[in-house]
């Protein structure tokens, strides 16, 4: 960038990045699913196309970092609903921290979070194991990749985390993704 002062010429260099995309920050009230399919239940809230192009101008899902009032959150993902606007589900870990549920107000504070994310490698040892698994695994795009490998991780105990990796391989090495392996595991403890 170059500033012109008197006849003088200044040369301020600032990296590209700085504005690439902005923080949104607003306020909004938590809402939730009466019947919507797979999403019937979820609490969430609204991101419209607007601020989801402040962000990144994609129409798929992408990650984001920040707050939710004084909740910091990471990697977070928002998902497309079809008209443009997005949502950002807020699961009972998140509302339980919040203190809050449906109907409650929130602040808002959201940036892109482009950090790649790590898979488990305690899982992915495991499916090094087994080649059927790895393959239907290396099928899979990078989301549905990543939504086994964080469910792993957020496991509470070793034993947990050991039954998720069992049923995920079992699963992978019978071509289903992450929602037919907890649909057909539904009665089962995760």
């Amino acid at each position: 960038m170059l500033v012109v002062f008197g006849l003088v010429p200044l040369k301020i260099h600032l990296p590209i990045a700085t504005f690439a995309f902005a923080m949104i920050r607003y306020r909004t009230t938590i809402l939730k699913f009466d019947k919507k399919g797979e999403k019937t239940g979820w609490s969430y809230i609204v991101i419209s196309r607007a601020r989801a192009t402040q962000l990144k101008a994609e129409r798929t899902s992408f990650r984001v970092r920040g707050k939710l009032d004084q909740l910091e959150i990471e990697r977070v993902a928002l998902i497309p609903m079809g008209d443009g606007d997005f949502i950002l589900p807020i699961n009972g870990p998140m509302r339980k921290k919040l203190g809050k549920q449906a109907g409650d107000a929130l602040l808002v504070e959201l940036l892109p979070d482009d950090r790649p994310l790590q898979l488990s490698s305690d899982f992915m040892k495991c499916l090094k194991d087994d080649p059927r698994a790895l393959a239907h695994f290396k099928t899979l795009p990078k989301s549905h990749q990543n939504y086994f490998s964080k469910w792993i991780e957020s496991a509470k105990t070793i034993q947990t985390k050991t039954r998720r990796i069992t049923m995920a391989v079992i699963a992978l090495g019978s071509e289903q993704g992450y929602g037919e392996m907890i649909r057909a595991n539904k009665s089962r403890p995760l």
